[in-house]
């Protein structure tokens, strides 16, 4: 047997770049700093012309220039994420390189975009200084700061060094008035999205459910939670025949991690669940997956990694209900031992599934753990997420994930969090006319829909109806993160890859809990 060398990811605990904030003008902090080597202006519309910020003119004279008449000479638009190279020869104690950043109308959305466009100018760069954000609203600082971590992103190297040119910003200095909650809020959401993208990017021959299981375990302990974890055999003693038949044709088998967050003064009260898929790598099993369709599905766990990350800042943030997280970690492989279509899998608490495609294995696993909860945990709320369908990318592309939910009120207050953040959802419906798709002669049903079913199509809605069967009539909501979970470029604060979509938008909401 030949050993394979393998390299080591270490997932990181807080972002790339150092954010730090500073009041007076940004000239007098740019020369009181010896390692500035990018200074960033703001620049909006106002009554149909483009202006600076209230820095600007005095940056502009600092460097000799006249700032009107760039802004017509350049053609600035003041777009959100424009940027504008403003030619100067730099006086000593100023930088060589000044720029005019965009930010539209100012809003959170805009703001978070010209921060991360920002964040790929400044990639390199040892320290930027900008007035980005100053005067604006708390929200506007929570989203400067995650548009530029975010933006500027790159993944963990496995034991390479970053290219300097393409690193982020080692340090980022907002200037001026910036609500000091709103810097740590947005801290904590691009941290927690950083791990989740760091989580779904370590590649699969590393991350296999042990070895997440022993993340969760690790970094839950030193954010002071309780964490739990099933190995093989407590999972075949408690019934977890989801899991542990997606598991069964792996070299790796399968993990059950249960993450409890219990504030002070919140003990008492039912928690609010969280699942998250873990799949670690998804061939689809004896249902192969194409050669092309395999290759990202390392990151097919992206829902659990958004779930840990939440948890992890749950108490950094101040939530007040109790929450637990569930991780159902498997990796989805075919062998000897692989579970085949056409076989019959008893799932946690004692409901039979008969397996049509062993490529819809998500639901398999998600079905244990909505189950587990129901019975063991009396949820207040159930909210599971997962990159469970293709049809969901189909239908909404790669920037929507699909929300379904049995309650206007939750699936209400996860849209809110949806916009807050920057991650877009777009509630789909539960039709009752397609659950009859399910139904199975050999089992209690079905996970997809069989040959000559009735319905062609809408198959993240069928998967949905699937997932609803196990949550006991629970207030839930499901979110099919398959289409924003990874991306192919960077487009605004989503940068190539794994996106830790759906990180900002749960710990958001549970931010609002009462």
């Amino acid at each position: 047997m030949v050993a394979v060398a393998r390299v080591e990811v270490t997932p990181r605990v807080g972002p790339q770049t150092s954010v730090t904030n500073r009041s007076g003008s940004l000239v007098s902090a740019v020369r009181e700093t010896d390692d500035v080597d990018l200074i960033a202006v703001s620049v909006r519309k106002a009554d149909g012309s483009v202006v600076a910020d209230r820095h600007g003119d005095q940056v502009a004279a600092a460097y000799g220039v006249d700032l009107a008449s760039v802004l017509v000479a350049e053609r600035v638009k003041a777009g959100p994420g424009e940027i504008v190279r403003v030619p100067v020869m730099a006086p000593d104690g100023l930088p060589q390189r000044f720029v005019l950043v965009g930010i539209g109308t100012g809003s959170a959305r805009d703001l978070r975009r010209a921060a991360a466009a920002l964040a790929r100018k400044a990639r390199g760069r040892r320290h930027v200084m900008t007035t980005l954000g100053d005067g604006y609203s708390t929200e506007g600082a929570r989203a400067v700061v995650e548009g530029f971590v975010l933006g500027g992103y790159t993944p963990p190297s496995a034991g390479l060094k970053s290219r300097a040119e393409s690193s982020p910003a080692a340090q980022l200095t907002l200037v001026g008035g910036h609500p000091a909650i709103g810097l740590d809020r947005g801290r904590a959401h691009a941290r927690a999205t950083v791990l989740a993208r760091d989580l779904a990017e370590t590649p699969a021959n590393l991350k296999n459910p042990a070895w997440l299981a022993g993340q969760a375990a690790d970094l839950g302990a030193a954010a002071g939670l309780d964490v739990q974890i099933w190995d093989e055999s407590r999972l075949a003693d408690e019934g977890f025949g989801g899991l542990l038949a997606v598991g069964s044709g792996s070299a790796t088998p399968p993990r059950f991690v249960r993450i409890d967050y219990r504030p002070e003064g919140g003990r008492r009260r039912k928690p609010v669940v969280l699942v998250g898929k873990g799949i670690t790598f998804d061939t689809g099993g004896i249902s192969i997956k194409p050669r092309l369709s395999m290759v990202p599905m390392k990151t097919d766990m992206s829902g659990a990694a958004a779930v840990l990350a939440a948890l992890l800042a749950c108490p950094e943030v101040g939530v007040r209900r109790p929450v637990t997280g569930l991780l159902p970690l498997a990796e989805n492989a075919f062998g000897a031992g692989s579970y085949r279509p056409g076989d019959v899998v008893t799932t946690y608490g004692g409901r039979t599934v008969e397996i049509l495609d062993t490529d819809a294995e998500g639901r398999l696993v998600l079905a244990d753990g909505l189950a587990y909860a129901v019975r063991n945990l009396d949820p207040d709320v159930l909210v599971d997420i997962a990159t469970l369908t293709g049809a969901a990318g189909v239908g909404l592309g790669k920037r929507h994930a699909a929300l379904y939910s049995t309650t206007d009120r939750l699936a209400g207050a996860l849209t809110e969090a949806a916009t807050g953040s920057g991650e877009q959802v777009w509630r789909m419906p539960l039709v009752e006319d397609y659950r009859p798709v399910l139904e199975s002669s050999v089992a209690d049903i079905r996970h997809v829909p069989g040959r000559g079913a009735q319905t062609s199509g809408g198959g993240s809605i069928t998967a949905a109806l699937f997932l609803r069967e196990f949550t006991a009539g629970a207030r839930w909501a499901h979110l099919d993160i398959a289409g924003p979970s990874r991306s192919d470029r960077d487009e605004n604060e989503v940068t190539r890859g794994a996106t830790g979509f759906g990180t900002r938008l749960l710990l958001r909401w549970l931010e609002s809990l009462r």
